[in-house]
């Protein structure tokens, strides 16, 4: 380990957060995170998880954790809106290790099983707490929270997401997020045996994707991509019958059988697609970025908290190998700038082929070499 850093502050405890603190406490350093949500969990349904990012679960030692919990599988099934077949994709392994292409879990509960890790590993946590101020230093970095409390660090890590605060005060000018165009509903059914791996039903003329994923031996998730014109605010009240009403314009068996059982208390979740991809350098000083805070990429790839996780496991990695931090920080954003403009990019250009009811071979290469690049050793 790195001579220069011996006790890292980790501000968020979301995926790519946790993540950091699991790989630095295995390698001895002292870690704080702190979270501003006082409960310390995701929300959401279900989320997609490509074979690399499994790849990074089995780095940090939670990958049977997952496969409990969660749904592995391989390939997806593409179907036009009247339900009649197009392709299956299959889903290429990572290099380097001996993990299933695909899979599928709750988003709180793979949120559990890393905080347990986190806890297990011996991470210091203080929820409903942010940071008011960081002060940089040559050797240090003196932070202040919002408990009224004050430490110093020899390392700081943003991993506050989307609209990273940290990101704010750092690095005012840099881009903000941006919306796509498109939204994504997601719901939770009970999984009918049929149901192994992806399916995807897609209309060039109705501009929508609707897909069903296992999240677990009993139950999968559906996500349906839509075109908007504007990032409105869509009350949580009317967000059931406005997706029953857009899964009934393909009339898939399958989608109408799903569409049937959308009733006024069903929970449906609803958020506009937004992404950000912040130029290097990542970092200032000894503070550095990672995940949502730098390359927030819609989910075309399933890979938004693959490539946040991955940022955590690389930055341990160079920080070991570095006795140098500024060395270690340029050779992290090295390694990671190629591999997520490649996923935030291309899953813009997915969207838009979606939106603009596009060449339907071409979404298919592209989803194909995306995949075959991003099972390449990180």
């Amino acid at each position: 380990m790195s001579s220069s850093v011996n006790k890292i502050l980790i501000i968020g405890g979301g995926f790519s957060g946790m993540a950091a603190a699991i790989q630095f406490r295995r390698q001895g350093v002292a870690v704080d995170i702190v979270e501003k949500n006082p409960n310390w969990r995701a929300y959401g349904a279900g989320i997609s998880i490509g074979g690399a990012t499994l790849r990074a679960l089995q780095t940090l030692g939670l990958l049977e954790q997952f496969r409990q919990h969660g749904y592995v599988g391989d390939g997806l099934e593409i179907y036009d809106e009247h339900g009649n077949f197009l392709a299956r994709l299959t889903t290429p392994p990572p290099a380097g290790a001996d993990v299933p292409a695909s899979g599928a879990i709750m988003r709180p509960v793979l949120s559990d099983i890393m905080a347990e890790a986190c806890t297990a590993a011996g991470c210091h946590v203080r929820v409903g707490t942010t940071c008011t101020d960081i002060q940089l230093h040559a050797d240090r970095v003196a932070v202040a929270f919002s408990d009224q409390t004050s430490d110093s660090y020899d390392l700081v890590i943003g991993a506050d997401g989307l609209m990273s605060q940290t990101r704010e005060q750092l690095f005012p000018g840099a881009p903000r997020p941006q919306f796509s165009g498109q939204g994504v509903w997601r719901a939770v059914f009970e999984r009918p045996d049929h149901i192994r791996s992806t399916v995807l039903w897609h209309s060039e003329e109705k501009q929508m994707k609707i897909g069903v994923n296992p999240v677990s031996p009993t139950h999968m998730y559906l996500f349906l991509n839509d075109t908007r014109a504007t990032n409105e605010f869509i009350p949580p009240e009317q967000q059931p019958e406005l997706l029953r009403e857009m899964m009934r314009r393909f009339d898939a068996p399958g989608v109408q059988a799903l569409a049937d059982q959308i009733g006024p208390d069903s929970q449906v979740l609803y958020r506009p697609l937004e992404g950000l991809l912040m130029p290097l350098p990542w970092h200032r000083g000894r503070v550095v970025l990672i995940g949502d805070a730098v390359h927030a990429t819609t989910p075309h790839l399933a890979m938004g908290a693959g490539i946040g996780i991955e940022d955590a496991i690389v930055l341990a990695e160079e920080v070991a190998a570095h006795s140098d931090l500024e060395e270690a920080l340029v050779a992290f954003e090295q390694r990671r700038w190629e591999r997520c403009r490649l996923v935030v990019e291309n899953s813009r250009r997915l969207g838009e082929i979606e939106m603009a009811g596009g060449d339907q071979r071409e979404h298919a290469r592209l989803m194909q070499e995306s995949m075959i690049a991003i099972a390449a050793p990180i």
